[in-house]
């Protein structure tokens, strides 16, 4: 089983939260976590993948044009990604930044995917997914592992 984080990155802030991310999915025994940028993912990562965990930075209160072209892209392989799991994560440089938007406009591009949304676990915040302001922080980086073994364990249950 594989989970994929896919991410944006300009600063490499969006990256280090993909890391910490990633490092959860790796906790659970048998689901892979696969870490590709924008530039980097095919369509075969895509359909390869039980869950995808996308994040972005906060451009303009939405996903970064990066991301979203990947999602307008790869559309032919909406109706193959019916079912599996999809959550999101986002980064700002301001504290009222727009992150919570910006994983909504995450989550609902899934949505239209017909994948399964799931946001952050209660352990971490309880709400969309993982966001920070700036560089995550030790508490951040918890929170994404969190939320990155959350969507694997879900992974697991559903498709193991």
């Amino acid at each position: 089983m594989q989970v994929l984080i896919l991410y944006f990155s300009k600063s490499g802030n969006t990256q280090k939260l993909a890391e910490a991310i990633a490092k959860g999915v790796e906790k659970v025994e048998g689901v892979n976590g696969v870490l590709k940028n924008t530039d980097e993912v095919t369509q075969e990562d895509f359909l390869a993948s039980d869950g995808v965990i996308a994040g972005s930075p906060v451009y303009f209160g939405v996903m970064a044009a990066e991301l979203k072209k990947v999602f307008d892209d790869f559309v032919g392989t909406r109706k193959k990604m019916e079912g599996k799991v999809g959550a999101a994560f986002a980064t700002s440089g301001d504290l009222t930044g727009g992150k919570e938007t910006v994983m909504m406009s995450i989550l609902q591009t899934m949505l239209i995917y017909g994948m399964v949304i799931v946001g952050d676990p209660m352990s971490a915040t309880g709400h969309y997914g993982v966001a920070c302001v700036g560089e995550p922080d030790t508490k951040t980086e918890e929170n994404g592992m969190k939320l990155g073994q959350r969507v694997a364990e879900l992974v697991g249950k559903l498709f193991g």
